[in-house]
């Protein structure tokens, strides 16, 4: 199996050796070993490329994507992996006391940092933030560096992947805002693969039913910060 993945801690990252870890990779992993696949191969890439490339043939499986209709028309995905709310990355103490998307557009001096062509973009263009305060970057990293260096006064994302890479970097002097359920209500994310491989498609979701919820799954998880109180909301929505 070819995976093409991000450095976007908790889901994916590599260590100093090279090590790919994180909560998606491992869980990609597993499914290789169970399935019996003779070789499992992590390929870096950035986000853009993602469906392009698994559309294309470059790999056959992506990280975690967040699932929409537009996107459905390129790729088919697995059954959900995680369901997660956004948050926004701000600099420490949340100078601007922001609260969300919504308080972000009230204030005319926020810029807001996305990575091009994640859904973040078009939901802070849905509360109310004008276009032209929006800055787009490739990386999880650039985006970051732009919080912490005052160019942009937040970067959109997962709340979890903002966790994650402050962790990572604990001097970075960054925190994380969580966005309310009323500007955006947790949403699901998955596997992505081509939409003329319906046989690994089935393979992974009959893999995907056995694990999600386990006990390898739930103390996985946890390792990478997830409570039970996420993965039960995926349950949840699952159902």
């Amino acid at each position: 199996m070819r995976f093409a993945f991000l450095q976007e801690p908790p889901f994916c990252f590599t260590d100093a050796s090279g090590k790919l870890g994180g909560c998606d990779a491992k869980l990609a992993e597993k499914i290789g070993q169970m399935v019996e696949l003779a070789d499992f191969s992590p390929i870096e890439t950035e986000f853009a490329e993602l469906l392009p490339g698994v559309a294309k043939g470059r790999w056959d499986m992506t990280t975690g994507l967040f699932i929409s209709d537009e996107r459905r028309k390129l790729v088919d995905f697995t059954r959900p992996i995680w369901a997660l709310p956004d948050g926004l990355m701000v600099a420490k103490g949340d100078p601007l006391g922001l609260a969300g998307y919504r308080s972000l557009a009230r204030n005319p001096s926020a810029i807001l940092a996305v990575i091009s062509d994640q859904i973040q973009h078009q939901t802070a263009l849905q509360n109310g933030v004008p276009p032209g305060r929006i800055k787009t970057f490739a990386t999880q990293a650039e985006a970051a560096e732009a919080v912490a260096q005052g160019a942009v006064q937040a970067y959109a994302s997962v709340a979890m992947a903002h966790r994650g890479y402050i962790t990572r970097e604990p001097d970075a002097r960054l925190d994380v805002v969580d966005v309310p359920a009323s500007e955006k209500q947790p949403a699901a994310g998955a596997f992505a693969l081509a939409k003329n491989n319906a046989a690994l498609r089935q393979k992974v979701d009959r893999c995907l039913d056995e694990l999600l919820g386990s006990s390898w799954h739930r103390d996985m998880m946890s390792q990478y910060g997830f409570s039970d109180d996420d993965i039960d909301r995926l349950l949840w929505a699952g159902r």
